[in-house]
């Protein structure tokens, strides 16, 4: 069974002049995109199915991400259901140059896992097997709480 540690994967996408808005920055829907799509490959990765995207139980764009600077997304699942995955997923916004970050964007994405007809399809259960999975694991249901009140 995969841990939460298996299911971590962190991505970087360079924020290039089409990627912006009408205020040189990253605009939201791309944001969202890559979030996403780094969101479904966690979600496959426990599953070992195709994942699609159920709901967005949340999304808070914190602060912009300049055009030229790197978009890092980290994802990891959390949890899971019957055949449904929660992934926690954050984005930062990294300066090429210096390697200086801070988080821009935090949300919790509900995907489910599907066989070839596109229906849902069990997944395993997730372990909690290290320290570093009981951190990542409680601070995603912290946040996750946080985020309904």
């Amino acid at each position: 069974m995969p841990s939460v540690t298996d299911t971590f994967i962190e991505n970087r996408v360079r924020v290039q002049p089409d990627d912006t808005n009408n205020y040189a920055s990253a605009h939201g829907g791309n944001v969202v995109k890559w979030m996403d799509e780094v969101g479904a490959m966690s979600a496959m990765r426990l599953a070992g199915e195709t994942c699609v995207t159920a709901r967005i139980n949340s999304l808070d764009f914190e602060r912009p991400i300049p055009r030229g600077d790197i978009c890092v997304i980290h994802s990891y699942a959390y949890a899971t259901g019957r055949s449904s995955v929660r992934v926690r997923l954050r984005a930062f916004r990294e300066d090429p140059r210096s390697g200086d970050s801070e988080q821009t964007t935090s949300s919790y994405f509900v995907f489910v896992a599907v066989d070839e007809e596109m229906k849902p399809t069990p997944v395993p259960e997730l372990t909690v097997e290290s320290e570093r999975d009981r951190r990542l694991e409680q601070a995603a249901l912290a946040g996750e709480t946080e985020s309904r009140d």
